[in-house]
């Protein structure tokens, strides 16, 4: 019964502060961030951390119908159109991110090798659920957004990427085991290679059963049982979950001739759902932990800002897209949840503390300032380069 109540509030507690931030023009991830700090532990106690930690598997299945939405998305011959293009530029503002959290942490917090390579990893991260919902609430059409949406799909794959290879040399590293060849990349790039097998032979499967398929409710039922089952099955064998599903989610949007009507009937089931992800995220902030990361915390905000701005604004210039595209790009990767918190919560169980609950601390916290003020200056950028009318 509890559980069943902490869910309710979930929901209702994200759509009535939504709907007061609506009123200053706040898009709707912000209030649902916000709800759930109020209702959560560490203010209102609504909900007690003991309920945060049962509804575990609300943030598994949110996180993995993110991961299928932002594959099928994706366009592969709009991609093709723009060319090698996006491919540069999302490693370029993937890595930049990487690689100025990564050097701070080492040079200025002077922190040991392994936490500043793991948390940097994480650093490349973009929020395609925040993201797409600002795109979405604004119908927001143009060039920035022709480019912004398979850049945050590619950004998280490379960050997926990037954070296996990472976590696997830091636990190594903190377990005192000599690092070789093939705990630096091998088994990292081993699980990234099953995972993108695992999700492309799901693909395939799915596109030759969704064509026997009678009508929307059994579409529906299908997709469902599929994403639920690939997230279950990338739990038992221990591999990216979020890799899986967006390779899953890219084939079957682009391959076959498959309707593009179960992307319509999933979002009409997925609302709730992330409502109550945003939500619990908020919920799972420990404001007392924040105290403890102080400047670390402020230092990874505000280098993986100028990582992203930095890196979007050179490669998009040196790829000779439009002044809209150069000016603004940078502003609308500001925004990280979800494959972020997903990660960190990777990352605190695999990572020994400190190490592992300080990285979770600091992704929450900083989380939190990014969904406050990311989607509203993604939303400023979009409308600076005409996007939104």
């Amino acid at each position: 019964m509890e559980l069943i109540f902490y869910v309710a509030a979930l929901i209702i507690g994200g759509l009535v502060m939504a709907r007061i931030l609506g009123l200053l023009k706040f898009p709707d991830v912000t209030g649902y961030l916000i709800a759930g700090i109020l209702i959560g532990p560490s203010v209102l106690k609504i909900i007690p951390q003991s309920g945060v930690d049962s509804l575990e598997i609300i943030s598994q299945v949110a996180l993995s119908f993110i991961a299928f939405s932002v594959g099928s998305e994706m366009n592969i011959n709009s991609i093709k159109k723009i060319g090698s293009k996006i491919l540069l530029v999302t490693i370029f503002e993937a890595l930049g991110a990487f690689l100025m959290v990564t050097l701070a942490m080492m040079l200025i917090f002077k922190t040991d090798f392994a936490f500043a390579l793991t948390i940097g990893s994480i650093a490349s991260a973009t929020a395609p659920a925040a993201t797409l919902m600002v795109i979405r609430q604004y119908q927001a059409r143009g060039e920035l957004v022709d480019v912004l949406v398979p850049v945050v799909a590619l950004d998280d794959a490379v960050c997926i990427m990037a954070f296996g290879v990472a976590s696997s040399i830091a636990t190594s590293m903190l377990s005192g085991a000599a690092l070789n060849i093939t705990n630096m990349l091998l088994i990292p790039l081993k699980e990234i290679f099953l995972a993108i097998i695992i999700g492309f032979i799901s693909a395939i499967l799915y596109i030759l059963i969704s064509k026997k398929l009678k009508n929307d409710e059994e579409t529906l039922n299908f997709t469902l049982a599929v994403v639920l089952g690939l997230t279950a099955l990338t739990l038992k064998l221990n591999i990216s979950g979020l890799l899986t599903l967006m390779v899953t989610g890219i084939v079957i949007a682009n391959m076959g001739k498959v309707s593009r009507r179960y992307q319509q009937l999933i979002n009409q089931i997925t609302p709730p759902i992330f409502v109550c992800f945003f939500v619990l995220s908020g919920a799972d902030l420990s404001i007392d932990g924040l105290t403890h990361v102080g400047l670390i915390g402020i230092g990874y905000v505000i280098f993986r800002v100028i990582g992203k701005m930095g890196a979007a604004y050179i490669s998009t210039r040196i790829t000779g897209f439009s002044k809209e595209v150069q000016n603004n790009l940078g502003l609308t990767l500001v925004p990280q949840a979800g494959v972020a918190i997903g990660l960190s919560l990777i990352a605190s169980n695999i990572i020994p503390d400190p190490h592992g609950a300080m990285i979770r601390t600091i992704i929450l916290g900083a989380t939190i300032i990014y969904e406050l003020i990311g989607p509203m200056v993604a939303k400023i950028a979009l409308k600076r380069a005409g996007c939104i009318k």
